[in-house]
């Protein structure tokens, strides 16, 4: 899936000054983003989380998941660092929409996981595709990454866009009576490390 750069520009935030770039897939029309702050492009590593777009954990606050906690740790980490990249990505739900994630939620609510739930609605338990992340990386000029992250899935997507992963960095999360269950999952079915999640 290929994606064209659109614009860039300053995006101050509570964590420091940040650059925002923008992309849009032709064919789907999606648009996704990155946040970047300092030079990514000198040839170092960068210290990169691969995020896809939560918008009931990243903007309404829901204790189901811990996405919301993982965004403003990874926006956090690079401004203490000065440099680095949030590639945010418009994959709500793991791939399968907002009103879905809604019906996975009832699903939830009613006893099964949220793996469960996507399959019962017709979908894999994980379809999200990184291969938009080419596009963007090569725009942007980055060879190599130290990647926050604790999912082995996103690690093996940054190398076949041809990216170095010289490190895999572990977001710690604290888990909640909500979204116990939900870690639980993503380690058992996902295969994601437990120092946090995905």
């Amino acid at each position: 899936m290929a994606v064209r750069f659109i614009e860039s520009a300053l995006l101050p935030t509570a964590w420091g000054k940040f650059e925002i770039h923008g992309f849009e897939d032709d064919e789907s029309k999606k648009e996704h983003v990155v946040l970047t702050m300092g030079d990514v492009s000198n040839g170092e590593s960068v210290l990169t989380r691969v995020h896809s777009e939560c918008l009931t954990g990243d903007a309404l606050f829901s204790m189901r998941c811990d996405c919301g906690s993982q965004l403003e740790a990874a926006l956090e980490a690079i401004a203490q660092e000065g440099r680095g990249a949030l590639f945010y990505l418009r994959q709500e739900g793991r791939g399968i929409g907002l009103l879905n994630k809604i019906k996975a939620y009832k699903l939830q609510d009613a006893g099964a996981d949220t793996v469960e739930a996507n399959e019962r609605l017709g979908f894999g338990a994980d379809i999200r595709d990184y291969s938009m992340l080419q596009s963007m990386i090569e725009h942007l000029g980055i060879s190599a990454v130290r990647l926050m992250t604790n999912n082995p899935r996103k690690v093996a997507a940054m190398e076949k866009q041809g990216v170095e992963v010289v490190a895999r960095i572990a977001l710690h999360t604290t888990s909640n009576p909500h979204n116990e269950k939900y870690l639980q999952t993503k380690v058992g079915k996902l295969g994601h490390m437990r120092e946090g999640s995905e």
